[in-house]
């Protein structure tokens, strides 16, 4: 069941993830304007090891068009308990979500835009934002979330059924195979990371580069190590990669937890190999 966590989260110096199918990147010093955010997080939760993610991800379809969905529940301020990211299989573009639940009731807002991301997520609003009219409007029950998407006058069913999950609150569990699509993109690729638990715990073992008009993984990047804290540091996981762009190369920003402000590893794409390399 959906349910959320205590607030974390202590500034508004966060910057937002670059890349919006074809939007412009912002620039690579955005993703550095992290580091502060999380630092101040980690000495607000009392424990370097509380984690804050329980998350839910969903397949099914918005009227006739098949859809995958992931939802993060926490107290993320201005008032809202819901974060997430959702793609049409046919597009393959990663859409921002935020939201409320109020019961079994979920109103979710899409975001368009570096400039709606900034207003929503980075900066809030101290008397909370309002939901009213959000496109999508469900209901959770039995594992399932039902109810509408409209936008105008356009409105279509919404219909999902949760597939994976996990939640590393309390002791740490995990359901099924769990796929996050991150919010970063570029104008040919997305991003997916694959959550599994260890004896060290849970953390991202491995990134996907999916190709969007392929559909499928041109390249895994794996992560080792005895730490396991790939894909754990930012308060809404979607934000743990990063996209950005030096002297027009694509760059690719990886957040690694180490109990203190966390680091971050970049990959660089090679236009000759058509792939993303460590930098070193």
């Amino acid at each position: 069941m959906l349910n959320w966590a205590t607030d974390r989260r202590c500034g508004a110096d966060m910057a937002p993830p670059a890349g919006y199918g074809e939007v412009n990147s912002p620039g690579s010093g955005m993703v550095r304007q992290f580091v502060s955010a999380v630092f101040c997080l980690l000495l607000l939760s009392g424990k370097a090891t509380a984690g804050w993610y329980h998350v839910e991800n969903y397949e099914g379809s918005i009227g006739p068009n098949p859809v995958h969905l992931s939802l993060q529940t926490y107290t993320f301020g201005s008032g809202l308990t819901l974060e997430g990211s959702y793609f049409l299989d046919d597009k393959q573009t990663p859409i921002p979500l935020y939201g409320k639940v109020s019961g079994t009731s979920l109103a979710l807002c899409e975001i368009a835009n570096d400039k709606e991301f900034q207003r929503v997520i980075v900066m809030g609003k101290k008397t909370g934002l309002d939901t009213t009219g959000c496109p999508f409007s469900v209901e959770l029950g039995d594992g399932n979330l039902t109810g509408s998407w409209s936008k105008g006058t356009d409105k279509f069913p919404v219909n999902l059924r949760k597939v994976a999950g996990f939640d590393d609150t309390g002791e740490g569990r995990i359901e099924g195979n769990v796929e996050i699509p991150f919010w970063a993109q570029t104008a040919t690729d997305r991003f997916a990371g694959i959550y599994t638990k260890s004896d060290a715990g849970i953390c991202m073992t491995k990134m996907q580069v999916i190709n969007k008009k392929r559909k499928k993984a041109v390249q895994t990047i794996k992560f080792g190590g005895d730490l396991c804290n790939a894909g754990m540091l930012m308060t809404a996981i979607y934000e743990n990669v990063q996209k950005s762009v030096e002297r027009g190369k694509d760059i690719i920003s990886v957040n690694f937890y180490d109990g203190r402000a966390g680091y971050e590893e970049d990959y660089v794409f090679d236009r000759k190999t058509k792939k993303y390399r460590l930098r070193k």
